[in-house]
């Protein structure tokens, strides 16, 4: 491949966005998401929304993956019943985005879920996940930090071999682990905080924390690297 590679992002719909004299609905993706996929060597396309029959189709023509952080995912998508603390479902979004997993293993094109991401991944493989941590994303709209210490052997050890604090904002997190993937980091209390999927042959990872919300490039750059070769 010459020059860099095309990282596509599932985005967002979302209603009440107002910019100048609009009020419109927007296909919409925090700007903390391509800035990244930049400064790591690629090119951001946004993937908005689709049927998902379409998602082969867009996979193909992007060399990498990010499955970007937002809403709870279903419960129905794991067989469990709704917690009162679950946010509201996203199904349009749930579907494209799962069907852009399955179309991006199938590929074999280089995949990194982020937070949701991670979460939708593990359930795409069959996995289930824990609907609320306690003392997780306590304020609203504002990112914590806290370590999270890689698995020897793993890939993500690999590309961050150290105990590293890193930028955080969830309440779920993964219960059972999907086909084939194993935990690649865990927070202080045991909490999976990253998975990888070794079988699938290729580069594969979910974390569930935010680099776009901090310094270290090193995740993306790896993604990148991927896409690239």
């Amino acid at each position: 491949m010459n020059g860099r590679p095309l990282i596509g992002v599932s985005t967002y719909l979302a209603t009440g966005t107002r910019w100048g004299a609009w009020d419109l609905e927007a296909a919409l993706l925090p700007a903390g998401y391509p800035r990244l996929i930049q400064r790591a060597g690629g090119l951001a396309a946004m993937l908005p929304p689709d049927a998902p029959e379409h998602a082969a189709a867009a996979v193909a023509r992007v060399d990498g993956l990010v499955i970007a952080g937002g809403p709870d995912v279903d419960p129905s998508r794991y067989g469990a019943d709704r917690d009162p603390r679950t946010g509201p479902p996203a199904p349009a979004r749930d579907a494209w985005e799962l069907a852009l997993i399955d179309a991006a293993l199938a590929a074999g094109v280089p995949l990194l879920g982020i937070c949701r991401g991670m979460q939708l991944l593990n359930v795409a493989r069959g996995g289930t996940l824990v609907q609320h941590l306690d003392g997780h994303a306590e304020l609203v709209g504002v990112f914590g930090h806290h370590p999270v210490e890689p698995v020897p052997g793993t890939l993500y050890a690999s590309v961050v071999p150290e105990k590293t604090d890193v930028p955080t904002y969830h309440h779920q997190s993964v219960a059972g682990l999907g086909a084939g993937l194993v935990p690649s980091a865990h927070a202080v209390d045991g909490t999976v905080e990253a998975i990888e999927l070794p079988s699938a042959g290729g580069w594969v990872l979910g974390v569930q924390w935010h680099p776009e919300m901090g310094e270290d490039l090193r995740v993306m750059r790896a993604l990148v690297a991927a896409a690239t070769a």
